[in-house]
């Protein structure tokens, strides 16, 4: 069984996401994704806990018909030297690492694991930091997720939630 693993923070998780993971589950038996930065959540940058996370992902993997993808939540170590160990600690064995961000990259490739570039797809339009930007400022952030997504954004109150916690009441 070929296994891949992709780490993301999923905040929220988006349509650029969901199409890189259709990508890697088309050529992969197994996708193991890591919820990262699991024990963040109630910030600007990190809204969403990692149990909301894993809702969203679910809801949409669900709504795509993808089934072979795990999800686990992984939380940070601020400790470069060991947090390959910690996440391969955390995870069952894979073949392949999917990253485009230099640091884990070269920490995976150091210790010996095949790393490939995740399939980007239009990412300014597609980016975290955008839809967060539109829910505080209540634009069109909807679109930019899978509609499952959106729902499980919508029922936990997401751009309220970011409005407090930006100190802004208004939309």
């Amino acid at each position: 069984m070929r296994r891949a693993l992709l780490i993301g923070r999923f905040q929220p998780f988006h349509r650029g996401h969901l199409e890189a993971l259709t990508a890697i589950s088309r050529e992969f038996d197994r996708v193991v994704v890591g919820i990262g930065s699991a024990q963040e959540s109630h910030t600007l940058k990190n809204p969403f806990t990692a149990g909301e996370r894993y809702l969203m992902i679910e809801a949409a993997l669900e709504e795509a018909g993808i089934t072979n993808v795990a999800l686990l939540p992984i939380p940070d170590m601020n400790r470069n030297a060991v947090w390959v160990s910690h996440v391969t600690s955390l995870v069952p064995p894979f073949d392949v690492f999917f990253t485009n961000n230099p640091l884990p990259r070269t920490l995976f490739e150091e210790k010996g694991y095949k790393v490939q570039p995740i399939p980007f797809v239009s990412r300014s339009e597609y980016e975290g930091t955008t839809i967060r930007s539109q829910m505080l400022q209540g634009g069109p952030w909807e679109e930019r997720v899978p509609p499952a997504t959106a729902a499980v954004i919508r029922k936990l109150g997401g751009p309220e939630r970011l409005r407090v916690l930006a100190g802004n009441d208004r939309a």
